[in-house]
């Protein structure tokens, strides 16, 4: 902000140096672009990734089926797994002897996990299963997937503004390591008579 303040104190000064200018326009180049080309980014992303998840969703939606199944025995009871970091009660699980009909009709027998409290034959539970009665998980909740959405469109604009001001930081910085090396040039030529006798200084 400085560098472009600058360019209207430094417009008409005869002590601007065109690296002064330089520095002003570079800054307000990459102010211009955050300003710009981030935002679209993030929108252009985010949109892009709204499409790919929605589609997903509805992919998933087709593909998986909720069915109703039904408790024949309880099994060995399944201790929640706890991890010395977590503070909330992990959920309780009941491994059972479940049946279920799949949709395309076929009549399957397997060990799941149920939050059922306390099984008992004859209990009924709900579960995802594919077209052929294979337990799977639920499929993506629209809402959940928009939500993934804007954070790929946030982040893609955080990124886009990262890079343009990393782009603007490394130009500033080679322009003065330029305009210290014409010094050091300048010094060099001038600098070893500063001093000595019969240089007039």
């Amino acid at each position: 902000m400085r560098a472009i303040k600058g360019l209207w104190r430094w417009r008409h000064n005869p002590l601007c140096r065109p690296t002064d200018l330089a520095e002003g326009w570079v800054a307000l180049a990459a102010l211009l672009l955050i300003l710009t080309l981030a935002p679209l980014t993030g929108v252009l992303v985010g949109g892009a990734a709204q499409d790919a998840l929605q589609r997903s969703v509805r992919d998933q939606h087709e593909s998986r089926h909720r069915v109703t199944a039904s408790v024949v025995r309880e099994l060995e009871r399944s201790a929640p797994a706890v991890e010395p970091e977590v503070v909330v009660v992990p959920e309780r699980r009941s491994r059972v002897l479940a049946r279920w009909t799949a949709p395309d009709g076929s009549e399957h027998r397997e060990d799941v996990l149920t939050t059922l409290q306390d099984p008992a034959p004859g209990d009924r539970f709900r579960m995802w299963t594919d077209e052929g009665g294979r337990i799977v998980a639920g499929p993506l909740d629209p809402a959940t997937a928009t939500t993934h959405a804007v954070t790929a469109g946030v982040g893609a604009a955080l990124l886009a503004a990262a890079v343009i001001e990393g782009v603007r930081r490394i130009s500033v910085w080679r322009m003065v390591r330029r305009r210290h090396d014409r010094w050091g040039r300048e010094w060099d030529r001038a600098g070893p008579d500063w001093g000595r006798t019969g240089t007039g200084s």
